[in-house]
């Protein structure tokens, strides 16, 4: 799902590396020109990334190519989980739309493979017993897990994370804080603080984060309701990539449980073999979750996404209302699925990720030895967050430099974006394609970046 956090030129919507089109008159002509009709014809909702914006024409694997046939390295992408334009992927959704596109209500075996076969790589009561259903996005998917733990629970408070994203259709934009300040919030979302382990390292902060889900609970209960759901990504990939340590989640899930409420775990950001340690984020923290959401990384750019559920949370909203969704689960989106699986398994993608990812981090920790300006390395598998600072001992953000780097990348023909709070951490998340050669690209031009930056 898109983390937005930087301040798009309105200053009220946030957004990172957002471009200005105030500074249009300094593209080139070709460039000018599509920005000024894009403009015009999509209106000012839509950003671009960059304050030089980039038109790609086509990609291949980790690689993006622009007009002038140049190749840009994508470390950005997580929707093109097994790389851009992959063969098998490509030749499966269009022989499945050469043969055969339409919806749920009719018998199809296709769906119920992959229902089966996705099932079967979870955990806990979902892998044992769960139910499937589908959707196109991830916001469809967070929007229709809440429904139904609303519904389950009678209770309409959810809690999230302080700059948590979850999706863009009303609900869940309700509950997305890190939309900024300009998008209304749900009045029954409460907050708590992201486990910030640069700011509270050592033990103890899964007790402290239980603690402050208590509270909002607690408010919940005096307003009058109650708790429904809390919903989290367990990469925490919008407030700032925390990825350690994996023992935060499971008192919140426990103070949860016994107000009544249900655990939604996000997978959108953290699964499919992201973490390079297991298939699930959730699995990272030995969770047990009520509801998983699954959203862009599932049909390698093919629309498609998804929510796994446990018996009983969804039996009653089955009897009393009615689930359709027009596109989600057609035979098309199930072959792009279902292929999208099976090249992470046959590529062994989750050791790469694995790999690659404990390769890239040991790298930027030595460049972290050399520019001060690196406050703090951290994330699992091809997750990645840098933290840039002013001072390492106040630990103040430094979204300047961020911006700065992730602009200077760009022109150097490399793909990042940031994330956090404050806009100030470097987020390095490709396709799980990525190889050790792809990382020393990286590596390299972002050491000269840092290195031609003023002290």
């Amino acid at each position: 799902m898109p983390e937005l956090t930087e301040q798009a030129p309105s200053g009220r919507g946030k957004m990172n590396n957002a471009f200005d089109p105030a500074t249009a008159a300094g593209l080139d002509e070709q460039t000018r020109t599509l920005v000024d009709r894009r403009q015009r014809l999509l209106g000012p909702a839509y950003r671009l990334f960059y304050h030089q914006p980039v038109e790609f024409v086509r990609g291949r694997g980790v690689l993006l190519y622009d007009r002038d046939g140049r190749d840009y390295l994508d470390a950005y992408n997580n929707v093109v989980s097994v790389g851009h334009a992959h063969p098998r992927v490509t030749e499966a959704i269009a022989a499945q739309l050469g043969t055969l596109c339409t919806h749920t209500r009719y018998l199809q075996p296709g769906i119920l493979d992959y229902a089966e076969d996705l099932l079967a790589t979870h955990s806990g009561r979902i892998g044992q017993a769960g139910h499937a259903m589908f959707t196109c996005t991830g916001s469809e998917a967070n929007d229709l897990a809440l429904r139904m733990a609303r519904h389950y629970t009678g209770r309409h408070g959810v809690i999230v994370t302080a700059e948590a994203y979850h999706g863009n259709s009303d609900l869940t934009a309700g509950i997305s804080p890190s939309l900024g300040e300009g998008s209304p919030l749900d009045p029954w979302l409460r907050r708590v603080p992201a486990p910030d382990s640069y700011r509270r390292p050592g033990p103890g902060l899964g007790p402290w984060l239980a603690e402050q889900v208590a509270a909002q609970i607690h408010d919940l209960e005096r307003r009058g309701d109650g708790v429904a759901a809390f919903i989290a990504d367990s990469l925490f990939s919008s407030d700032g990539i925390y990825a350690q340590p994996t023992d935060v989640l499971g008192p919140v899930a426990e103070v949860i449980r016994r107000a009544g409420g249900l655990f939604v775990a996000d997978e959108v950001q953290s699964g499919f073999a992201r973490s390079g340690e297991r298939m699930w984020g959730y699995q990272r923290h030995g969770l047990d979750p009520d509801l998983v959401t699954m959203g862009k990384p599932m049909g390698n750019g093919y629309p498609v996404a998804g929510v796994l559920v446990v018996p009983e949370v969804v039996a009653g909203f089955g009897r009393d209302t009615r689930y359709f969704n027009t596109f989600g689960g057609n035979t098309v989106a199930m072959a792009a699925a279902q292929v999208t699986l099976d090249v992470i398994r046959d590529e062994d993608l989750l050791a790469g990720s694995g790999r690659v990812g404990e390769f890239l981090r040991r790298e930027l920790a030595g460049l972290a030895a050399r520019y001060p300006v690196i406050g703090d390395v951290r994330g699992a598998g091809l997750y990645v967050g840098i933290e840039l600072v002013r001072d390492r001992g106040s630990q103040e953000p430094d979204r300047a430099a961020a911006t700065a780097v992730v602009n200077g990348l760009r022109e150097r023909r490399v793909l990042i974006s940031a994330t956090g709070e404050h806009g100030n951490v470097l987020k390095i998340r490709p396709p799980l394609v990525f190889t050790e050669a792809d990382a020393g690209r990286l590596l390299t031009e972002l050491d000269a970046v840092l290195a031609s930056r003023p002290d």
